[in-house]
């Protein structure tokens, strides 16, 4: 029950803080829009950010930040967890929550059935920045014929967690 409680309560705070921390104007500059601007463009569903669970945070971090470009947002440190959020540029994309929970309960962090899809200007280049980096190269980016020729590579981050390199759509 306790558990469950707690499940809740960051599941709403992470929901909260990627809202706030990916958001691409501050409220100044939306009544500034709204004033100027005859119609509002339609807001549109998307997801926010995610979290994965790492067991080593520094070590994760270094990877999303250093080897495949993200920027660190924010940092949070609870009383049972700690996180630190990455994105892309000033945010507005979906952004990334590395979390490592601190309060002594087991957790599963390796090889978790997680595929974490990025889109990049060149997989094979991003490819070899991953492997010079001492990471794990499970494909090499090549046309897939029943994807009809789509460039696809997989590589895995500190944890295992699958990476999935495709070009831009």
């Amino acid at each position: 029950m306790i558990q469950m409680k707690m499940f809740k309560t960051v599941t709403a705070l992470a929901a909260i803080t990627m809202l706030a921390a990916c958001a691409t104007h501050t409220v100044a500059e939306e009544s500034a829009m709204t004033s100027t601007t005859a119609t509002k463009p339609a807001a549109r569903d998307a997801v926010s950010a995610f979290g994965i669970g790492v067991s080593d945070l520094e070590a994760s971090a270094k990877f999303y930040r250093d080897t495949l470009g993200m920027k660190e947002v924010t940092r949070f440190n609870l009383d049972y967890m700690d996180e630190i959020v990455l994105a892309y540029g000033k945010g507005g994309g979906s952004a990334i929550v590395l979390m490592h929970w601190t309060d002594g309960s087991e957790r599963n962090y390796k090889d978790n059935a997680i595929k974490i899809v990025y889109r990049v200007p060149d997989p094979k280049a991003m490819a070899d920045k991953i492997r010079d980096a001492g990471y794990e190269i499970v494909r090499e980016p090549t046309p897939v014929a029943s994807l009809g020729g789509a460039v696809v590579g997989f590589a895995k981050d500190p944890d295992g967690y699958l990476i999935e390199l495709l070009p831009p759509s």
